[in-house]
């Protein structure tokens, strides 16, 4: 590793998580062991254990009401999510996602690592800009760039021609859509334009199928399993398997034994799904990608003719009808070179490198995915109308930017201004999205109009500064978002870290003190078990999967059965013995086993 600035990248996504950066002459993702994807789950078992990530996602199944999943979706909203009787903002359960890549950062690179690149969806709005950054404040990290994800996509791809290529990155993750055209040129990657949803994405495609088979399981039992926190835990996950299984295979088999218990009697669901029903359930939502398709491609002013390629990014562009779909709208084939889940990670790296002063030669040219502008006194219709509007920015233009228009009061001795800023396009202000409003004051008394000037600025993050001036004075004063998160002061965010700083020492591996817990007194490697006194996270696992090993044992030929038995004291053994090793290895062919066995 260089001696230069360590910056990392970071995807901090609704499903997965990734962190990247620079090692050994390239960008590579950083993980622990070989799964190079964090789960964006977090958890506190009833023993006040931190659990971040897969162990959370395991937990899940046991106590959903101490697990926080997809809270990528309620960043910049004021929600609480409990955890068991404790309560968490969406950018602290964030934080704990990023301190857990951070850490994983820290032992690959074998430094300390302060600073991050974090992407965000194109479309994300300034306020939950502003909690993603937040978040990493929050995990110990200074942002030093909040980046887009389809156009970190891009920078993983790369330019592979010395030609200009215009592109279209295709984004499709857990919790959002984006879609973004590129033109990438030798060095430079530039965004024409870019257009999404932030309530679009693979946990909808779960949902629907959740609902399939909560409505299937009532018909037969006549009670609704979504109403039991655990039984719908349970169908959650039967849902997100049967969508991997049905990306790949044209059918998925459904069983969950023991799933609630009615009057007394074990209730059971078993059903089997094809892979024409799934797709007719989610064709819907992939169709309403394709007006994000259209409009993107309206304001570059190009058809789908001039398009060069289409670049799949996220996990949810596994599924099959979305190739489909874009092959038939488009005429090209999409494009899955770079692994969908970790492509936007590796575009995070790749900046992160790139600004710790590694030699990775992209020139990046970023734009805004919306106009913003301010609500005037004009005419419409012949009549004044006090909501005109008209964009200050307009989308689309390149980051970072400033722009001010004049605007003049609209009546004379006129000493106060409301300043009221939306987001959209349309000429009438109330039918856009109002981003926030403040006062400028004490204005200077003349017989005639004053002149007022409103400057915006949006920098590299996609956050919007919004200034009043008035002109003969220069007085001014900066927006004041009221319906956006307001950023915290230095002294609020110490003491919110000091808040999530109780978790830390129940977390297994906190990595402040790595050296320190890997090493005894006589500088010795410990055991695994010592090195890791966390067993709850352990203890968790092993009982959702015991749990599964207990209702599927009876539907086991003899020598299966046989050997889950061996498996199962194997693991309470481990557990009790505290040898990671011999758990370990139980719990792999626990698993495997019960693959097998759930696949029959």
């Amino acid at each position: 590793m260089s001696n230069g600035e360590c910056i990392i990248g970071i995807d901090l996504g609704t499903t997965n998580s990734e962190v990247a950066a620079f090692l050994d002459g390239e960008v590579r993702i950083l993980s622990p062991g070989a799964d190079k994807l964090l789960p964006s789950c977090v958890g506190l078992t009833p023993d006040g254990q931190l659990l971040v990530g897969a162990s959370a996602r395991n937990q899940q199944l046991l106590y959903p009401e101490r697990t926080v999943r997809s809270v990528k979706r309620l960043m910049g909203n004021d929600t609480q999510l409990c955890l068991g009787d404790r309560s968490f903002t969406p950018q602290e359960i964030s934080s704990l996602i990023l301190r857990e890549l951070a850490s994983w950062a820290q032992r690959a690179l074998g430094r300390e690592v302060t600073k991050a690149v974090i992407t965000v969806p194109a479309y994300f709005n300034d306020a939950q800009r502003q909690a993603t950054r937040e978040a990493g404040q929050l995990a110990g990290l200074e942002v030093v760039r909040i980046l887009n994800e389809p156009t970190a996509a891009s920078l993983a791809y790369g330019c592979e021609e010395d030609k200009a290529s215009t592109l279209m990155v295709y984004d499709l993750g857990g919790g959002t859509f984006d879609v973004s055209i590129v033109q990438m040129e030798a060095d430079v990657t530039e965004v024409l334009a870019s257009h999404g949803n932030n309530q679009l994405g693979g946990d909808d495609f779960d949902q629907l199928l959740l609902d399939h088979f909560a409505e299937q399981f009532q018909k037969e039992h006549g009670v609704d399993p979504r109403e039991d926190p655990q039984a719908r835990a349970r169908l959650l996950r039967a849902a997100e398997e049967a969508k991997c299984q049905l990306s790949a295979e044209p059918f998925a088999s459904v069983r969950e034994e023991a799933l609630l218990t009615v009057k007394g009697v074990q209730c059971h669901l078993s059903l089997e799904i094809e892979r024409h029903e799934y797709e007719a359930m989610i064709t819907p939502l992939v169709e309403s990608t394709l007006e994000s398709v259209s409009k993107a491609l309206e304001d570059t002013g190009k058809t789908s003719r001039e398009l060069d390629g289409i670049l799949l990014v996220g996990g949810s562009t596994r599924t099959p009808l979305v190739s489909r779909v874009l092959e038939e709208r488009t005429g090209l084939k999409p494009r899955q070179d770079v692994h969908p889940d970790l492509c936007v990670a590796l575009g995070a790296g790749v900046l992160a490198s790139r600004l710790a002063g590694h030699d990775i030669e992209r020139v990046l040219v970023d734009v805004s995915p919306y106009s913003f502008g301010i609500s005037y006194l004009g005419n419409r219709d012949g009549m004044p109308y006090p909501h005109c509007y008209h964009p200050i920015i307009a989308r689309n233009t390149p980051l970072p930017v400033t722009r001010t228009e004049g605007y003049t009061t609209s009546m004379p001795y006129q000493t106060v201004v409301s300043i009221n800023v939306y987001q959209g396009d349309a000429p009438d202000a109330l039918k856009n999205i109002p981003v926030g409003a403040f006062f400028i004051e004490g204005l200077t008394e003349m017989e005639d109009f004053n002149d007022v000037l409103c400057r915006m600025t949006l920098d590299l993050d996609g956050i919007l500064h919004v200034t009043a001036i008035e002109k003969c004075t220069g007085m001014s004063k900066h927006v004041r978002i009221e319906n956006a998160l307001v950023e915290k002061t230095e002294e609020q965010i110490a003491k919110a870290r000091a808040r999530l700083s109780e978790l830390y020492g129940t977390m297994d591996g906190d990595d402040e003190d790595d050296e320190a817990t890997d090493l005894d007194e006589a500088g010795q490697d410990k055991p695994a078990a010592e090195a890791d006194p966390a067993w709850a996270k352990r203890e968790v696992e092993a009982e959702a999967l015991l749990d599964r090993c207990r209702e599927l044992l009876e539907a086991m030929h003899d020598e299966d059965k046989e050997e889950a038995i061996g498996l199962n004291e194997a693991l309470n053994d481990a557990l009790a013995d505290k040898d990671a090793e011999i758990f370990d290895q139980a719990l792999t062919g626990l698993k495997e086993l019960l693959f097998f066995v759930e696949g029959r």
